[in-house]
Parts: C-alpha cells; sequence; structure tokens
C-alpha cells in the first residue's frame, strides 16, 4: 500500500497516441511474431502538466482478450470520459470513477500510468517513491523468443550474457522444450535460465513437463490455459520446477484463490495484467505475505512502460530478475531522450526524476506516430 499523499488534479483534456516501432530483431512465441512494436500511449493534461501512460495491449487477442483496438475504445468511449471535465482528485480517487467498467485492466492501467506520472511530476516525487520502492538499480533478465535453431538460441544467449544478463527468459511450446532445456544446460550448466510457455500444454503434458525438474529450471512460466488455476495446482503438486503464474493472475482475487489452491510457487507481476501499477502494489504486498516471490514481466514496452516497469521492479517483494531489459534489446530508437542502457553489472537505474522521470524525445516521437486524437 502506497504511504504518500498525493495532491488532487483535474484532467482538462486527454489525448490517444499509437506510435509504431520497429523491432531490433523478430520476437517469436507460442502465440507467433512480431516484427514491429505498435503502442497506445495516453496523454492526460490538466494543472499545466501533461501526464504519459502507455498500454501493453498488443495488436491480436493471444495474450488477452484486450487489444489495441478494443482498448482506444474502451479508452474513448468510458474510461477517460469518466475523468474528463470531473473534480479534482488523487490518481486513487479518478480511478474510482472508472471502477464500474468490468474488465478492461491493460485501458485502465494505461490510464492510470497517466495520472500518476501526473501526479508525480506536480508532487516532485518520482513513481518508485509514491509506490514505496526501495532499489535504486535493478536486477535485469532478458526474455529471448523462439530461434529458427537450437545453434541460434545459444548464440543469442552467449550474446546476452556477454552483455551482463542476470537471468535467461526462453519461450517453448510442446515439441520445442526437452530438447531446448537440454541444449542450454549443457552449454550454460549454471546459467539462470528459465521457460515461458504462454499457456501453451495442457494437464495431458504433467509427464512432459516433470522431465524439465532435471535441468534445474528457476520455473515454468504459465504453462497452462490462462483462465486456470485447478489444473496448474495438479501440475505444481507433480514437478519440482516452480511454477510460475502470469495471465491467471489478473486480480488480488485471483491471487488468493492460486495462493490457497498452490496453483504455483512465484508471480510474474505486469501491471497492465492487473489494471494498474497501484492494484500490482496490493498483489506485490500480498505475495510477501504468502512467501511468493515476485518479479516483473515485459510487454515490449517504449521506454515510457519501462520507465513504469523499473519503478515497480523496486519494491522489496521482486527479488527475482524480471524482463526490465535495456531499450536497445528491442528497440534501435527508443521514444526517450536517454534510453534505458545495461550497466556492467547488468542492471538498470530506477528514474528518480519526478513521475515517471523520464523526457520523452518529442521530434522522434512525431515521426513514428501513425495515430493521434482528442479525447472528449
Amino acid at each position: 500500500m502506497i504511504q504518500v499523499q498525493l495532491p488532487e488534479l483535474p484532467v482538462e483534456r486527454a489525448r490517444l497516441r499509437v506510435v509504431a516501432l520497429p523491432l531490433v530483431s523478430p520476437f517469436t512465441t507460442s502465440f507467433g511474431t512480431q516484427t514491429e512494436r505498435r503502442a497506445l500511449l495516453v496523454e492526460v493534461f490538466g494543472a499545466g502538466l501533461r501526464g504519459w501512460g502507455e498500454c501493453a495491449a498488443g495488436l491480436d487477442p493471444g495474450y488477452s482478450y484486450e487489444t489495441l483496438a478494443s482498448t482506444m475504445e474502451a479508452l474513448r468511449r468510458h474510461i477517460l470520459p469518466a475523468i474528463l471535465g470531473r473534480e479534482a482528485a488523487d490518481p486513487a480517487g479518478q480511478s474510482a470513477r472508472w471502477a464500474w467498467v468490468r474488465g478492461h485492466n491493460m485501458a485502465k492501467a494505461a490510464a492510470e500510468m497517466a495520472l500518476l506520472d501526473q501526479a508525480g511530476q506536480a508532487a516532485g516525487l518520482s513513481l518508485a517513491a509514491i509506490l514505496g520502492g526501495v532499489k535504486q538499480r535493478i536486477p535485469c533478465g532478458v526474455s529471448i523468443g523462439i530461434q529458427p535453431s537450437l545453434e541460434a538460441t545459444l548464440t543469442a544467449i552467449d550474446g546476452y550474457l556477454a552483455q551482463g544478463y542476470l537471468r535467461i527468459k526462453l519461450k517453448c511450446k510442446p515439441g520445442y522444450d526437452l530438447q531446448l532445456a537440454a541444449a542450454v544446460r549443457e552449454r550454460f550448466p549454471t546459467t539462470p535460465v528459465m521457460l515461458d510457455a504462454n499457456s501453451a500444454y495442457t494437464l495431458a503434458d504433467a509427464e512432459r513437463l516433470r522431465q524439465l525438474d532435471e535441468f534445474n529450471l528457476m520455473m515454468i512460466e504459465q504453462p497452462l490455459a490462462h483462465d486456470d488455476l485447478l489444473d496448474h495446482a495438479a501440475l505444481q503438486a507433480q514437478i519440482r520446477t516452480p511454477v510460475c503464474l502470469d495471465e491467471s493472475v489478473e486480480s488480488l482475487t485471483d491471487l488468493r484463490a492460486a495462493v490457497r489452491l498452490q496453483s504455483g510457487r512465484i508471480l510474474n507481476i505486469k501491471a497492465g495484467r492487473v489494471a494498474g501499477l497501484l492494484p500490482a502494489v496490493r498483489i506485490h504486498d500480498a505475495c510477501r505475505e504468502a512467501d511468493w516471490p515476485v518479479w516483473c514481466g515485459g510487454m515490449l514496452e517504449t521506454g515510457i512502460g519501462r520507465a513504469a516497469n523499473l519503478a515497480l521492479a523496486s519494491l522489496p517483494g521482486f527479488t527475482l530478475p524480471g524482463d526490465t531489459s535495456a531499450s536497445d534489446r528491442y528497440f534501435r530508437r527508443d521514444l526517450l531522450e536517454e534510453p534505458f542502457t545495461l550497466a556492467e553489472d547488468g542492471t538498470l537505474p530506477v528514474p528518480s526524476g519526478p513521475g515517471l522521470g523520464v523526457a520523452i524525445d518529442s521530434a522522434w516521437l512525431d515521426q513514428v506516430t501513425v495515430h493521434l486524437e482528442e479525447v472528449g
């Protein structure tokens, strides 16, 4: 729970902006392949300040039912109109005004991020300070998509370890799992490695997943269905490798059920998935009480969303390296004047300036903007 008092501010105007950034290399998961990141940005204006938020939704409803198009519609028709021109309020008070909207967590999280950025600027507080962060630097892992061959995967791992990344996450799917883990462990016997299945398996694959136990993986992330907790509990009872939940936990209620059922042992927290940074803090607190380690997942964010992820990951319960990779992991040119650069020790700095604490490269932003609209 946050401990600071934030100012009450009005939202006088709001804008939706879509940017298109080519990825450094194609990113392939069990859902498909991405070559470009189209990111939805939310801008809120009030009291002479502009707050920025970024939406985690992608173009297609693979990871979530939410898409770039659906989040734009929810924001323009329901979420932003609930706060535009209303009495001044702090971010929690503003977000309460759209609480009647069922679902649409990623849309809500983007608006909330913009409000927290605006409030942080007004109060002279960094987002990390607002959320209760205690760390100044964040240990970073890297996520590697499915490669054309095992040798290409091993080469990619070599490159990222040379850059300083402290944990390797590998996307997997049925038929591309056991041989992947075996090859990686033969080449990198002590490197912290995890697999991410993005719901590609069923409980019928339990014996296959049990065979992963011999490879001493940190965890296997979201192996079963996105809306399942019962089968995950049955799977965790059959394997030693910790199950890390992702898509299955969209709320504090989901987490409490997962803990009671023992559906896993670790949680990946993504603010977009759980409707915002403030709900993410409450889930973090509950995980600490349950003795579940947490880490911060990524959704191919630009530097705006990456700044928010680093602030969230500065909380004390984030004890495992997350997907908070450097800007150049995904983009040749990020949206920031000073992109996030990985240090030799494999960490990134937590922004300390007011709000998100980053400066946006306005000229480049305008060049990569493919859609801009006023709301309200």
